[in-house]
């Protein structure tokens, strides 16, 4: 059954180069995710989105379509959808002279919840570092506080945004069995990325965009079957990396 429901998203913005004339970066989306599954979005830069996902969350005004989460009009009831949803974003700034717990605590009084900052670490795999302080954390540490801080208010949906770029290998792991552990608790994931093997590896479904459109949509294996067969002389058919660059004509970007 659908948390999430997107009929025909848009969204403008001036050209660069002449405001007075605009561009769509998102034009046309349609969504529907399932609860409890991980959904990919996939594209390369520019192709909308993380556009797509910021109207999701309340971040920018829609300009065409609507949404709901869970049930609610994402646009009618802006703060009520905050309320039951998480946003990791792709950069963060702290209040420096605060320890993760002291952040914790006050991103719980936001949403006046009292939380139990050292719960939330220990998900997050950070517990030993309860007293330090975000500038003090590497880059990996610092990803996974931030879904800490984003799981604050017991979230129904997650939103992840890039949230491997920049991670060495080990880290990048590391964050991929956290999304995976709070997947099993039954939490529903939407993550956009540019990590062929990421998507493959965590997402339940995806959705390829390019220039504001969606351009496929199904399982890993679905659209590796439909995009990137079995070439005749290879013994291996093709893998997901293969199917964006043939939807998008894109060279990968990180």
């Amino acid at each position: 059954m659908p948390i999430i429901e997107v009929e025909n998203f848009a969204k403008k913005y001036p050209l660069p180069d002449n405001k007075n004339e605009t561009f769509f970066a998102v034009n046309g989306v349609s969504l529907h995710i399932d609860k409890g599954e991980i959904f990919g979005i996939l594209g390369p830069n520019g192709a909308g989105k993380t556009t797509t996902l910021e109207m999701l969350e309340g971040l920018v005004d829609i300009d065409g379509g609507h949404a709901t989460i869970d049930g609610i009009d994402v646009q009618s009831h802006p703060f009520k959808v905050k309320g039951i949803i998480g946003v990791q974003l792709q950069a963060n700034e702290y209040f420096d002279n605060l320890s993760l717990v002291e952040l914790l605590t006050l991103f719980g009084a936001l949403y006046s919840r009292e939380i139990d900052p050292e719960n939330l670490l220990g998900k997050v795999n950070l517990l030993d570092k309860a007293k330090a302080k975000p500038a003090n954390l590497s880059g990996g540490q610092k990803q996974r506080f931030s879904i800490a801080c984003a799981l604050v208010n017991d979230p129904k949906v997650l939103f992840l945004d890039e949230p491997t770029t920049g991670l060495d290998p080990q880290a990048k792991r590391n964050l991929w069995d956290l999304v995976t552990e709070l997947n099993n608790t039954g939490m529903t994931i939407v993550l956009t990325t540019h990590n062929m093997e990421e998507a493959e590896s965590l997402c339940h479904r995806i959705a390829i965009m390019d220039h504001g459109k969606i351009v496929a949509e199904g399982t890993p294996q679905q659209l590796i079957l439909q995009h990137a067969p079995e070439p005749p002389e290879a013994p291996l058919h093709g893998n997901l990396e293969d199917v964006f660059l043939a939807l998008t004509g894109h060279a990968l970007r990180d």
